[in-house]
């Protein structure tokens, strides 16, 4: 029987530099939703992703499991296929001088440079996916001269042309001023209407809108908190997540966190 889930954690534990950076982790991630994780830094987010990229792995006991795609063990060139993660070291890997166009290409071929043998192909899939995410107009353009906002999405674009089940996106919005991080925030929204299945990591509470079906709360590598948004968001969880005295409100599908006090 296949499972329901790409992500079957139970009693997960994950050590780095000997310290203990998941702790007793009990996770189930359907095929169906968008899920978006929150936590301060430190509180194991980063760690959680190289688990699910078995970038490290778990110390395994006979009360553990872990299941990628419904495989204990899953060849490392299956999981790349099937999952695309997107972070902002990325950026460093590029060269200035990539044109947009052919920076989305790289991604069919695993590489961050220029593809000089593309098929007729490969041209057709880059349109397509500039198409479908509305960012034709940055064609032609190099790299370097994007908005700090562009360039995130046009990573996010050269990580969906091989057409991976799910997308993660560690701190899509980190370092970007209001105007850029409302353009990705709003181009990430569309993203659902093409049926792309999100796992989204961010310690920013903005970055929590309608496509998300639930939210993951991590504090010091462990779950507090658990379910629909308009459950798990209020300010008593929040507090305990940041350990911070604020109030959360919602306006307008969107939520706002207001300090309360020093």
């Amino acid at each position: 029987m296949v499972s329901n889930f790409w992500f079957e954690a139970k009693n997960i534990n994950c050590f780095k530099g000997g310290f203990r950076v998941i702790k007793d982790l009990n996770l189930k991630i359907a095929y169906s939703e968008n899920v978006i994780l929150i936590g301060p830094n430190g509180s194991g987010k980063s760690s959680l992703i190289d688990v699910i990229n078995r970038n490290i792995y778990p110390v395994m006991t006979n009360e553990s499991k872990l299941k990628i795609f419904d495989k204990e063990l899953i060849n490392i060139w299956e999981l790349r296929k099937r999952i695309s993660t997107v972070n902002n070291d990325i950026k460093n890997r590029i060269n200035p001088n990539l044109q947009v166009f052919d920076l989305i290409l790289s991604g069919l071929y695993g590489t961050y440079c220029l593809v000089k043998n593309k098929s007729e192909r490969d041209h057709y899939e880059v349109i397509n996916i500039m198409k479908n995410m509305n960012i034709t107009n940055l064609s032609k353009k190099k790299f370097s001269y994007l908005s700090d906002g562009e360039k995130q999405i046009s990573l996010i674009a050269r990580a969906l042309i091989k057409k991976p089940d799910v997308l993660i996106l560690d701190e899509p919005t980190a370092n970007l001023d209001y105007k850029s991080e409302f353009f990705v925030i709003d181009k990430i929204n569309e993203l659902s209407k093409l049926n792309n299945r999100i796992f989204c990591v961010t310690h920013d509470i903005s970055m929590i809108t309608r496509i998300y079906d639930r939210v993951i709360m991590l504090k010091d590598g462990k779950i507090i908190a658990d379910g629909h948004q308009n459950k798990v968001i209020n300010s008593e969880n929040l507090n305990k997540l940041y350990s911070i005295d604020v109030e959360v409100t919602k306006n307008n599908g969107l939520w706002d966190i207001n300090r309360l006090s020093k």
